[in-house]
């Protein structure tokens, strides 16, 4: 028997990858709310509740490299297209570990259920949790296979002064175990923040969200 997709992001935020050998492995979703295509070195992995020879089929027609056929707009147009689900960016994927004691800024959890962010994680990850802190928000929350995620924002006056790589080194004081985002590759004071406050490039990913309820 194959890894779970649980298994496999463990393994990554260990420092442990799929073999870099221009495969790709499919595994069912973790979750009805979960499906999506992992990117690693040369090795890819799509996590969704399909038949497999399909989805290898689908890939063979792209008519592209293997390494890069998983991410190829023809592929996930076709899952799209199968699934009735929906997708945003291709996100780079980026995980830390977590730090011990308090986190280095003030921080004010948020109760409001209907925050703004609140809602808009929600359908992405259970059981959200905000704090803010002034200039800014942490969100954290249970996303692909249980991982734990962050994200964060930061006031637009507030911006260029280093509060988003705080803001991302205080969530790794926040979460139990290892502590996953994504960010847009195209956003690159994004990438630069939470790389700044140790999360370390693990691959990209991109997320086939259910549609939205009728």
């Amino acid at each position: 028997m194959g890894q779970t997709l649980e298994e496999i992001l463990t393994a990554a935020a260990d420092g442990i990858f799929p073999p870099p050998d221009g495969r790709t492995t499919v595994v069912a979703q973790a979750a009805h709310r979960d499906a999506g295509v992992l990117a690693f070195t040369a090795h890819a992995v799509v996590f969704i509740d399909e038949d497999p020879d399909w989805v290898h089929a689908t890939l063979a027609a792209t008519g592209c490299d293997p390494l890069a056929a998983a991410m190829h707009p023809r592929f996930l147009t076709a899952l799209l297209d199968r699934t009735g689900r929906r997708t945003d960016t291709i996100d780079l994927l980026t995980v830390a570990s977590p730090l011990p004691g308090p986190p280095p800024v003030e921080l004010r959890e948020i109760l409001d259920p209907d925050h703004s962010r609140a809602a808009s994680s929600r359908r992405r990850r259970s059981g959200v949790r905000l704090w803010s802190a002034d200039g800014g928000v942490i969100v954290l929350g249970r996303g692909v296979a249980g991982r734990w995620e962050v994200a964060v924002e930061v006031d637009e006056r507030s911006r260029h002064r280093g509060l988003g790589r705080t803001l991302a080194v205080a969530a790794r004081h926040l979460a139990p175990g290892p502590l996953w985002s994504q960010q847009s590759p195209g956003n690159a004071r994004s990438v630069r923040a939470f790389q700044a406050a140790g999360y370390r490039p693990v691959g990209s990913e991109a997320l086939l969200m259910p549609p939205p309820a009728a």
